[in-house]
């Protein structure tokens, strides 16, 4: 008895006998496994800058009809192939901000540098797992305590690392979804807050004015959101003292690092705002949470106590987090277009009360500057998920431009044009994108070794 081929799989062995079958095959090698390449149609011309002279031209015949180009999507669940580019560019960015490189100095790894945790406040006690060695209980608290709802107040089971319940509110009914909605809505401007009074607090604890502050230092920062469990984002922040000239120029001798971390713990309890609409559902003082860690990112363990972070686990950390969104916390990849989409998303109970929150909210005319319906599956946090302050170090186009220009050197030397000055000018118009059955076979072969070379 024979056993009838997948479509795709005989779609693709009838491709190979195209004449233009290793153009094809090229152009979708080349993507490195992108889970949904955007096809280009049009042509290009290299010319040599010197005379003018056109040395090659090409369109997009020559790849099978259609040029593919990666997504560039940075999170993981919807392309693993773009978002491994995108972290180890963050790596890369986070990584010379500590130590030097990509044209930044070395002398850079001298700086006072911090690595810092900024966590959400509480909304209402949900079930927790400590990490580390033995598992203490969740809650616990006295027999009989309940909530004005009639739910126990506590919780005595020690969870387990997939327990369902990690993250959801012990009683649903107490918990502040709309606080923590709007605490999610203006997180953005609590950094941003952050990052002024810093450096207000870092002057006032050298002696200087904020003017004399800034003719002699400069604070960069590079930092990641990343979501909890129950739905809510911690922003972790490398931050750096530098010269006024960012970290070309020394620090003064009064920065160390002492005073960086102290600065930082003072300013977190003191940063705040009053989220609007206090006369529909009450006021809410919006802050971060009360706790904080605050390391010293050495290249050396000097004293235990301090718990230093080493520059590559600290840029490591960065960029995993860079890649995901929501979704680590329960929620959907995609935007929601109307109420009744909610019914039919797969999401646990807290995360479908944190979206319809949003949806709610998002329909008062007090809340609807903020978009709350724009980023309900998002769990209202519409912000940037990785950010860096100008003169941190290099930036993710420096890195993606160098990359260009290195396949562009390439592509010259291997068509013989090495050495020539040239210039490339096309025309391209978007096609659309996604694979056919068999590119899609084809493609899921390069992820796959792709992932057992990485392994």
């Amino acid at each position: 008895m024979t056993t009838a081929l997948p479509q795709s799989v005989v779609a693709l062995v009838d491709r190979t006998s195209e004449p233009e079958f290793e153009a094809w095959r090229r152009n979708i090698v080349r993507l490195g496994g992108c889970t949904n390449p955007i096809h280009l149609v049009g042509a290009a011309t290299v010319y040599d800058t010197t005379n003018g002279a056109a040395l090659l031209s090409y369109g997009s015949d020559v790849y099978g009809g259609r040029l593919l180009t990666a997504c560039g999507n940075r999170r993981a669940t919807v392309c693993p192939a773009c978002s491994a580019l995108y972290r180890a560019d963050t790596y890369q960015l986070v990584r010379a901000g500590l130590v030097g490189g990509k044209n930044v100095p070395e002398a850079v790894s001298g700086h006072p540098r911090v690595f810092a945790t900024l966590t959400a406040p509480g909304f209402g006690p949900v079930h927790t797992r400590e990490r580390g060695g033995r598992v203490p209980p969740c809650r616990p608290r006295r027999t009989g305590d309940r909530c004005p709802h009639g739910t126990p107040a506590g919780c005595r089971e020690r969870h387990s690392e997939d327990d369902p319940r990690l993250g959801e509110p012990l009683c649903p009914r107490c918990y502040d979804y709309a606080g923590a909605v709007l605490w999610h809505a203006f997180a953005g401007r609590l950094w941003h807050r952050f990052g002024l009074e810093l450096r207000r607090e870092t002057a006032r604890r050298a002696g200087l004015s904020r003017t004399e502050f800034g003719e002699v230092a400069r604070l960069s920062y590079a930092k990641v959101a990343e979501y909890q469990r129950r739905g809510l984002v911690h922003f972790h922040a490398v931050i750096r003292l530098d010269g006024p000239d960012g970290p070309d120029s020394h620090p003064p001798r009064w920065a160390t690092v002492p005073l960086l971390v102290d600065s930082v713990r003072a300013v977190v309890g003191r940063v705040g705002l009053n989220a609007p609409g206090a006369g529909v559902i009450g006021p809410r003082a919006l802050r971060f949470g009360a706790q904080v860690d605050v390391r010293p990112v050495t290249s050396y363990r000097r004293d235990a106590g301090e718990r230093p972070a080493s520059p590559a686990s600290v840029a490591g950390y960065i960029a995993k987090y860079a890649t995901k969104g929501a979704e680590s916390a329960g929620a959907v990849d995609g935007r929601i277009r109307h109420a009744r989409d909610m019914v039919m998303l797969p999401v646990r109970a807290h995360v479908l009360r944190m979206i319809a929150t949003c949806w709610w909210l998002g329909g008062l005319p007090e809340f609807a500057p903020l978009g709350l319906r724009r980023w309900a599956h998002m769990l209202g946090y519409g912000g940037h998920f990785s950010t860096k302050s100008r003169r941190y170090s290099t930036t993710l186009t420096a890195l993606r431009q160098a990359r260009t220009d290195h396949r562009a050197d390439q592509q010259r030397a291997s068509l013989g044009l090495a050495g020539h000055p040239t210039v490339t000018v096309g025309r391209w118009r978007y096609a659309g994108r996604g694979y056919s059955p068999e590119a899609a076979l084809l493609a899921a072969s390069v992820r796959e070794g792709g992932a057992s070379h990485g392994a």
